[in-house]
């Protein structure tokens, strides 16, 4: 009964990886074409998704009417560094190929990698490293096919400058990442989500107005373009949304393994909206991608087994510690 749940379990983790996979291809497919349309607005295509966020997760939370279990200004110090990354990683689309930030973006797996094991206490065993490494190599089949893409010598495009935005974003998503599976993990989905988007839209909302509001005023806006932020916004929403189910169930390195097929999606994209023809390597790069995702899975129950009781011991010694120099006082944020 018990191998029956967690294959189950493996697979509901395996699918909803994908259905944030597809939405971050729709995402960054969206992007890609307003930023081909000469737009510079990437603070007001996250401040959308944000503002979504806190009407529909703002209203449940207020519907609780409970006490925060983490402190405002964490969540605040979160969401400002979220805030950062998705701003560096729009704006790398004005400057690099979408191959090219696909391919940087896979920099945030070590980042997390590093920062679960240090943060959490994450311990990785070697199949773990084994399934990451099929994974990454599973995506170099995709570059190796985009290689002699006509685009790759558009003359307009500062690649280099791209590419260092990409790589400063995947250190703060890694960050966010980590710091988003701590809180749906130890303390409450809901909550985390409701304050990503209320700080989202506070902090989004004043770079906007401090670096945005020239770029923001000379926009031609027509039906297309605003489908195109209304597109984004609902992917970046759902992506948002299942990926916090992700991070609970399986934890941030294996969430930042399943995107590694968003570009595989993107071709899907290409062959049924521009029906264009795709090299056979996409089709094996996906398999080898999702052969190491299953090799990641199946050895991941041990992990999170030392994990949680590294995290239980840890939680236990500093329980006792406060009873000790507090005098028994019960601070809000505690479990």
């Amino acid at each position: 009964m018990e191998v029956k749940r967690d294959t189950w379990r493996l697979l509901l983790s395996l699918f909803l990886g994908q259905i944030v996979s597809f939405s971050m291809a729709i995402s960054s497919f969206t992007t890609s074409v307003i930023s081909s349309l000469g737009v510079d607005a990437s603070l007001a295509q996250s401040f959308l998704v944000y503002m979504l966020l806190a009407l529909v997760y703002g209203t449940i939370l207020l519907h609780r009417r409970q006490k925060l279990l983490i402190p405002w200004y964490w969540y605040l110090a979160l969401v400002f560094i979220d805030v950062q990354g998705n701003f560096l990683a729009i704006r790398a689309y004005q400057y690099s190929y979408i191959t090219s930030i696909n391919l940087l973006d896979c920099w945030t797996i070590p980042w997390v990698m590093i920062l679960t094991r240090f943060a959490l206490g994450t311990r990785h065993s070697f199949w773990q490293f084994v399934g990451a490494g099929t994974c990454m190599a599973g995506l170099s089949l995709v570059l190796l096919s985009d290689s002699n893409s006509p685009d790759v010598q558009d003359a307009s495009k500062r690649p280099l400058l791209g590419d260092v935005l990409i790589i400063v974003a995947t250190f703060c998503f890694a960050f966010s990442n980590v710091g988003e599976e701590y809180c749906v993990k130890k303390k409450d989905r809901i909550e985390f989500i409701a304050m990503l988007g209320i700080f989202g839209v506070l902090v989004t909302g004043i770079q906007i107005s401090l670096f945005e509001r020239k770029n923001l005023e000379t926009i031609n806006w027509s039906p297309t373009l605003i489908s195109l932020f209304t597109g984004f916004a609902i992917a970046a929403f759902v992506f948002c949304t299942i990926s916090s189910f992700v991070l609970k169930m399986s934890g941030s390195t294996m969430f930042n393994l399943s995107l590694l097929t968003t570009d595989i999606w993107a071709v899907a994209i290409r062959i049924f909206f521009y029906h264009q023809q795709v090299n056979w390597l996409y089709y094996l790069a996906f398999a080898v991608v999702a052969m190491g995702l299953i090799i990641y899975s199946l050895n991941e129950s041990s992990s999170d087994d030392e994990t949680a009781a590294s995290t239980t011991e840890t939680t236990t010694q500093y329980e006792q510690l406060s009873s000790e120099e507090t005098g028994g006082a019960n601070l809000h944020w505690q479990n």
